[in-house]
């Protein structure tokens, strides 16, 4: 059974977890301290131009100003567009190239110009964060691009039959000219009806957007991106979800709120946790989520994944360790391998590790195995709502793949950097670093009127240089003719280290070395001093979607009437687009065969035989009196059918020996004409059609039988009708 679960009891940070079973395969995590941005639509302002990136910086109000590339201009963001403020006096429009010709970044924009952006990757390192003019609003089936027309159609996980279905439901909407709509993974399965109000909330949100945009100046938030519960509800909540389990009282009557009016026919999967174990401990999960912060992640075999971060991309290395599963060395790897896979992709979702990722796995020598490891990744990547990019295993042993970011990874909002290695993950021992510092002193020393130098270490390295370096020292202080004053300073660790010069002319009466200790100023930044300050509130918000519709694909009973009609419906004829150019060459091969001679009469008198024998068969199947049918010569073709539809099947072998009797004596015979069997009475034809003319006239003379004719028809329908030539013998 899969669950939501959302922790809330602490302020400071907000958990969503969910689980199959007692299984955690995604993981969410948000504080206050460091709230998402991204998706966040601001109104900026134009400060600089790189003509030689192709690219803008703009200040959006964030500490960084972000960068706008050229790609991600839209055109009617261009300078002297109708969407931007008309040049002043003075200045010139911008000549934006027509045809194919490629527009210059100093064509499209100018300094000071005020522009709406969205947040398309957050700040990251030292990076500022990426910033798109294409803006696009997320629903809960759709994804609106106002101003991007060719953009649109179907989700690329939308596949097969669901995809035809997705883009007759599509054809049904009525979008705006000059925008786009793209129809997400919720939307599968939905009607016009409900698409359709997922548009007009989303074309409402646009229109306040725009409006908010013309009342301040830049730079300031216009709207923000939804929080972590709606988001988690929005984009993860499907039929496969049984339940939603919240722990707050507050958040669980936020989410009450949501699913009323974006989702009603879940709400009975909703449910406030009210127990007095903690939610994620009820679902033993916390041991798992403590492996995503953990730089080795043990495999059930026994192998181990070593996950390191570089600046350049994320290394996963595969150990076998432990781990003796299988009779040779060949057979050990490749189970290792596939149980490191499974969690290698486990790992993605938990931390969402994003960007260049390089896999190290455990050597196999047969090409076949390695194309089994390769196939389990990509299978086991498909339920990743992130975009990834596999290659194939190199000649050493290496698969190179990619993974969208969808947001800062979980070390990056819930980590800050080590004061004491800078994040580097070794320091240097204690010999390494005092000899280093005496090295440094020698060179401060060299150095023109240098009177004396003061050196602080820790005391570890302090106690090194005053007592396996102490003759270095007073020799180095006897040829530079210094002096040289070295502090254990106990508030230091081991690499960090401070080295003052004293001049001659700067040299004046000081006090004593043991008062001269000092902390060391250490810049450290965590993450709530980023954003000591209030966070911005949005020009845009309180803006909520109708309730949505009610339809019957949506009702508690929906799933047995699917059940009924995927079992007992017939199935739907497959009905092939119309193809002209197709039908031209059908028309000459048959004109061919034709020429050829008669290669069509041959099909037909084939499909002939095919259809007689069916005929033959469903006679054989049907059983009748043809005695009592001769006999009443003057009947009609109606009485005889009801006739044969009220008689019971009879299969017996005495029953079938006298029918064959009566066909002898009634001297029907049996010929083959044109490779197919009839069956041709002896009797006048011209009587068979005065007995035919009878018939009709029999059906028209009884109009009281008009009531009971809906069930003969209704039950006739189920059966073949006979040909003519069956009508004739029957006759």
């Amino acid at each position: 059974m899969k669950r939501i679960l959302i922790n809330a009891t602490q302020q400071e940070e907000l958990r969503v977890a969910m689980v199959d079973g007692q299984r955690l395969y995604n993981f969410d995590i948000e504080t206050h301290a460091r709230r998402q941005t991204k998706s966040n639509i601001y109104k900026g302002i134009v400060t600089r131009i790189e003509p030689s990136l192709e690219a803008a910086f703009v200040d959006y109000g964030a500490q960084r100003h972000g960068f706008l590339p050229m790609k991600d201009i839209a055109p009617n963001t261009y300078y002297g567009s109708n969407n931007t403020e008309p040049p002043e006096s003075g200045e010139e429009e911008a000549k934006v190239p027509s045809g194919n010709a490629r527009p210059q970044i100093r064509d499209v924009l100018r300094e000071g110009q005020e522009v709406i952006v969205q947040i398309d990757k957050e700040e990251r390192g030292n990076k500022g964060a990426a910033l798109t003019t294409y803006i696009s609003l997320a629903g809960r089936y759709l994804v609106l691009m106002p101003n991007n027309p060719r953009a649109g159609g179907v989700s690329r996980r939308i596949e097969g039959d669901e995809r035809s279905e997705a883009r007759e439901a599509m054809g049904t909407l009525d979008i705006p000219e000059g925008m786009g709509v793209i129809l997400r993974t919720a939307g599968v399965g939905k009607t016009g009806e409900e698409l359709a109000w997922d548009l007009n909330y989303l074309l409402r949100l646009w229109e306040a957007i725009q409006n908010s945009g013309q009342t301040r100046k830049a730079p300031f938030l216009i709207h923000q991106e939804s929080n972590l519960i709606i988001r988690a509800i929005r984009d993860y909540l499907r039929d496969d979800i049984n339940e939603i389990l919240i722990d707050d009282q507050n958040v669980y009557q936020e989410a009450v709120d949501f699913m009323t009016h974006v989702m009603p026919h879940f709400l009975e999967r909703l449910k406030h946790y009210q127990d007095k174990v903690p939610l994620f401990s009820r679902y033993q999960i916390e041991n798992q989520i403590e492996t995503a912060f953990q730089r080795e992640v043990r495999l059930p075999s026994g192998g181990a994944l070593v996950i390191d971060h570089t600046e350049a991309l994320l290394s996963i290395d595969i150990n076998s360790a432990r781990s003796t599963k299988g009779g040779d060395i060949e057979e050990t790897a490749l189970s290792t391998n596939l149980e490191a896979v499974d969690e290698i992709a486990r790992q993605l979702r938990l931390r969402d590790l994003g960007g260049l990722i390089v896999i190290d796995f455990i050597d196999m020598l047969s090409h076949r195995n390695q194309r089994e490891v390769e196939a389990r990744m990509k299978e086991m990547l498909k339920m990743d709502r992130a975009r990834v990019q596999v290659g194939r295993i190199s000649r050493f042993g290496l698969l190179e793949m990619s993974r969208q970011r969808l947001r800062p990874s979980l070390g990056e909002s819930s980590q800050i950097t080590c004061p004491r290695c800078s994040g580097q993950g070794t320091i240097r021992g204690v010999e390494s670093l005092g000899l280093s510092i005496l090295r440094l002193i020698e060179e401060e020393a060299m150095k023109g009127k240098t009177a004396k130098v003061i050196v602080q270490v820790p005391v570890d390295t302090g106690t090194f240089l005053l007592n396996e370096k102490r003759q270095a020292i007073f020799d180095l202080e006897i040829r530079q003719r210094i002096e040289v004053v070295l502090i254990p300073n106990p508030h230091m660790d081991t690499p960090n280290y401070e080295i003052t010069r004293v001049r001659r002319d700067e040299q004046k009466d000081q006090e004593s070395s043991y008062k001269q200790v000092e902390k060391p100023e250490m810049v450290v930044e965590t993450q709530t001093t980023k954003n000591q300050n209030k966070p911005e509130e949005p020009a845009v918000k309180g803006i909520m979607p109708d309730v949505a519709p009610i339809v019957a694909g949506n009702s508690p009973m929906s799933w047995l009437k699917a059940l009924w009609i995927k079992l007992f419906a017939p199935p739907k004829k497959e009905i092939k687009p119309t193809n002209k150019r197709n039908t031209q060459n059908k028309n000459q091969k048959n004109s061919g065969q034709r020429r050829k001679g008669g290669g069509g009469n041959k099909n037909r008198n084939q499909r002939n035989r095919n259809a007689t024998q069916q005929r033959n068969k469903d006679n054989r199947e049907t059983p009748r009196d043809n005695k009592d049918s001769r006999d009443t010569g003057g009947g009609t073709n109606k009485d005889n059918t009801a006739t044969r539809q009220t008689q019971p099947k009879t299969g017996t072998k005495d029953e079938t020996n006298e029918r064959q009797e009566n066909n002898r004596g009634s001297g029907v015979r049996r010929t083959r004409r044109g490779g197919r069997r009839s069956n041709k009475p002896r009797s006048n034809p011209q009587a068979n059609k005065t007995d035919t003319n009878k018939t009709d006239s029999n059906k028209q003379d009884k109009p009281e039988n008009k009531a009971n004719l809906p069930v003969v028809v209704a039950e006739s329908a189920a059966k073949p009708a006979p040909s003519k030539q069956q009508k004739e013998t029957t006759d």
